[in-house]
């Protein structure tokens, strides 16, 4: 892992913007070899490729990739990673319904995206069981990890 996961440094300006929708706290990383594992679940192969070369610089590993709701919930529950990267808007159902549906997998943090703002969703952010929501114009390592830690 990277070493600013380890202490007790602030949150960099880069993940500012992410929503968080519990209490920021950051990771104690007490064996920084180990690494998160990382589901992402978009519908555009552009974004899913720049998610994964952004994440895999910043420690992250990626372990699936999927285009549509129903494909990233099977590969979900098969890979067990420790994070979904999930877009809110799939062809074949939103990213709050993909939430509902893996409600029952407590240790994977869901991590909204969008290319729209926050607030366009109102409380679904808060009320989807997400871990946060950030912008995709926004993403980076820090941000993700500001909202799993």
């Amino acid at each position: 892992m990277r070493a600013d996961w380890v202490g007790s440094r602030g949150i960099s300006s880069s993940s500012e913007s992410a929503v968080a929708r519990t209490a920021v706290r950051l990771r104690m990383c007490h064996d920084c070899n180990v690494t998160q594992t990382v589901l992402i679940v978009d519908d555009h192969p552009s974004f899913r490729a720049s998610a994964r070369a952004i994440l895999e610089a910043d420690g992250f590993s990626i372990v699936g990739e999927a285009e549509d709701g129903a494909t990233g919930l099977a590969l979900l529950r098969k890979l067990r990673p420790d994070v979904v990267l999930l877009d809110v808007q799939l062809p074949d159902m939103s990213g709050f319904d993909v939430c509902i549906e893996c409600g029952d997998l407590d240790t994977t943090s869901v991590v909204l995206v969008s290319s729209r703002d926050a607030t366009d969703y109102g409380s679904l952010i808060e009320s989807s069981g997400a871990r946060g929501f950030v912008p995709k114009a926004d993403l980076s390592g820090a941000a993700i990890t500001s909202l799993i830690g």
